[in-house]
């Protein structure tokens, strides 16, 4: 019998002819964020929290951010109590001191930053007659701008170590527009731009941005949506049901990982083939 050294293990594995056997044996053991510091935003709830675990299962220190420090809290003790590494901070992404302080202190702690995955993000729908000044500027400041400013805050960072991973929360509202939604529309059109503009500056530097734009996910923002309305939404998906977070944060830490490494300035639709 044939013996192999997986080198994450420093342990063997059988290389026979049972690969049914064989395959997930060697899965438990890769990890695809090992020794990799990742940020990400929106952290304490829903795909932000699914995607902290879920980089933290495979390998990364993550600094979980949102503007709920509980919720910050919460997710960081869940990946502590699984063996996992974290740091919980206190982020209001339309902040630039509160970023630019836990920057610092991941940078710090870890003395690099790997992946920045700007997910914080809010919606306020309204039609466009309807809509307010202060719901058009709040998702703006959140979802545009706040993307801007947590990826200003690490890029020199990145430009320093030559490397270094950017990922933005789109959403297929941003591909195609969404009644009642001019405001998160406009915002998650405007991360797509951001992430092609950033392919273009930073790819000779060693740094990758992408964006992914989840379609409808069962998240804790459906919670009080009648039943009737989630089928509805259900049947517009030729796979027949929603997302769930989990699906979501597979692809981030996919992108976010060496097996992406040729990944740069694109847009990846996780919605079910919803816009088909």
């Amino acid at each position: 019998m044939l013996w192999v050294v997986h080198r994450k293990s420093f342990g063997y594995i059988p290389a026979s002819g049972d690969s049914a056997g064989l395959l997930p044996r060697i899965r438990e053991f890769v990890m695809r964020l090992a020794g990799k510091v990742a940020i990400i935003t929106g952290a304490g709830r829903g795909i932000g929290q699914a995607t902290a675990v879920k980089f933290a299962k495979e390998g990364a220190v993550v600094a979980v951010c949102d503007v709920d420090t509980k919720t910050a809290e919460d997710t960081a003790r869940m990946i502590e109590a699984m063996g996992g590494k974290a740091m919980a901070f206190a982020v209001n992404v339309t902040d630039t001191s509160s970023i630019k302080a836990m920057v610092s202190e991941v940078y710090e702690r870890c003395g690099k930053i790997d992946v920045l995955v700007n997910n914080a993000g809010i919606v306020a729908d309204a039609q466009l007659k309807n809509m307010t000044e202060d719901q058009f500027d709040r998702v703006i400041d959140i979802n545009l701008k706040g993307t801007y400013n947590c990826t200003k805050a690490v890029v020199d960072i990145m430009l320093e170590q030559q490397s270094g991973v950017i990922l933005n929360a789109s959403s297929i509202v941003g591909l195609s527009g969404n009644f009642g939604q001019t405001n998160y529309a406009a915002s998650k059109f405007g991360v797509i731009g951001m992430v092609k503009t950033w392919a273009r500056e930073l790819g000779k530097r060693g740094i990758r941005a992408n964006a992914v734009c989840p379609g409808f996910v069962a998240t804790t923002i459906i919670d009080n949506i009648p039943d009737k309305v989630i089928q509805s939404l259900e049947a517009k998906v030729p796979l027949g049901r929603l997302a769930q977070p989990e699906e979501i944060a597979n692809v981030y830490a996919f992108l976010a990982s060496d097996e992406a490494s040729y990944i740069n300035g694109a847009v990846i639709e996780v919605s079910g083939g919803l816009t088909l």
